[in-house]
């Protein structure tokens, strides 16, 4: 793999960056206190393409990768992670299951409004009573002979981009049979905002990421057409596995830039902040901790972009998708805890970026495959534990 970047690469490198300072850090700051999705920064993201950067130009996408999703994403994060991960659920979790699994007539109908911004999409996978255990589906979909519509039942939580005004749609997942053993077949159904007997609840109270919409979402015989079955019936949870795999990578660049921005405010407070007549950074003692949140991202950065190479050639990427996942989390958290350390008292203010970076990391040692969860992966891609796979 070349350390370099493409020219196209750095180029879109250089423009999120540009964004992210003059456009998303003198407005995010506000978003965040007001727990208020930004609109307007989110309308800018998709006049730039960000939102299409993975899919092809056929459907009005950018006609990039997941390497060109990774980068944009590291930069936004590396000033704001509400933001970030607006469009990393846009993509990876709302617009990815249509592109990979989508019907011709279905991609027509979604994809170039999800990739100009103009609608968001989501997925409904988690369950309160699931978690983890995704597999442990009980939102039911049964197709009713009648009327061909599927009539789905169910709850679902901590929902990404699934409550905005401009949210599209929601793909769900719901058993929708068994199989011999008793095992269920879960399938995949795209749901269109307000259709009748789908019901948004109020956004969360979240500890971070409170300028991005997270809801949970029920379903009372929700009725759609047959049509809106999103890949194979009973093929619903491997589909979405997959999807997991990619977003792994996607989310690990978040975490890097989340990392990165750690370390680029703790510079900048370094040289600034004067104690006992000379700046902290003259400490050896804060030099040795930005140097040692200096080397984690670094390496997450590798780490992410050697799994997004893999992926774009066509090689197997599971292990280091979750390698790069584990790592990357557990370092933002790291990183985050020493710049707020680093600022002392002020990086318990939220005035300061380091306390929304702060409260932010944790969320990403959870979300899309708990840390837990991504050690099981590693372990099995090893050879190990094969009792886990059940």
């Amino acid at each position: 793999m070349d350390h370099k970047l493409s020219p196209e690469l750095e180029e879109l490198r250089r423009t999120v960056e540009q964004f992210a300072h003059d456009v998303v850090t003198p407005k995010i700051g506000d978003f965040y206190e007001r727990h208020e999705f930004p609109y307007e920064i989110v309308r800018e993201m998709g006049r730039m393409g960000l939102f299409g950067l993975p899919f092809p130009e056929e459907y009005g996408g950018m006609g990039g990768d997941y390497l060109a999703l990774g980068i944009a994403l590291e930069e936004l994060a590396r000033v704001d992670s509400s933001v970030a991960i607006t469009l990393e659920a846009g993509v990876s979790l709302g617009a990815m299951p249509i592109h990979l699994f989508g019907t011709e007539e279905q991609k027509r109908e979604w994809l170039p409004r999800l990739c100009t911004g103009e609608i968001l999409g989501a997925f409904g996978l988690t369950e309160p009573d699931g978690g983890s255990d995704a597999g442990a589906t009980r939102t039911t979909a049964r197709l009713d002979p009648d009327t061909d519509e599927w009539v789905i039942n169910g709850t679902k939580c901590f929902i990404t981009n699934s409550g905005t005004d401009i949210t599209g749609f929601v793909t769900v997942t719901a058993v929708t049979g068994r199989k011999p053993d008793g095992r269920p077949h879960i399938s995949a159904i795209l749901v269109p905002s307000g259709t009748a007997g789908f019901t948004v609840a109020a956004p969360y109270s979240k500890v971070g990421w409170n300028a991005s919409d997270t809801r949970e979402l029920s379903f009372a015989d929700v009725r759609v057409p047959a049509a809106n079955l999103v890949g194979e019936e009973g093929r619903g949870y491997a589909q979405f596995l997959r999807i997991l795999d990619e977003g792994r990578i996607a989310i690990a660049a978040l975490a890097t830039g989340l990392a990165q921005g750690c370390v680029d405010e703790s510079v900048k407070y370094a040289k600034e902040r004067q104690a006992f007549g000379r700046p902290i950074g003259a400490n050896q003692a804060i030099q040795f901790k930005i140097a040692d949140m200096e080397m984690k991202a670094h390496t997450s950065r590798l780490a992410w972009r050697d799994a997004a190479s893999r992926l774009v050639s066509g090689e197997p990427f599971k292990k280091e998708a979750a390698l790069a996942k584990l790592y990357s989390s557990t370092i933002a958290v790291d990183n985050a805890r020493d710049a707020t350390q680093i600022h002392g008292g002020y990086g318990f203010m939220n005035e300061y970026p380091v306390a929304r970076m702060w409260r932010d990391s944790k969320i990403l040692e959870i979300g899309e495959g708990t840390s837990e969860v991504q050690r099981m992966l590693i372990a099995r891609e090893l050879g190990l534990g094969l009792e886990m796979a059940g």
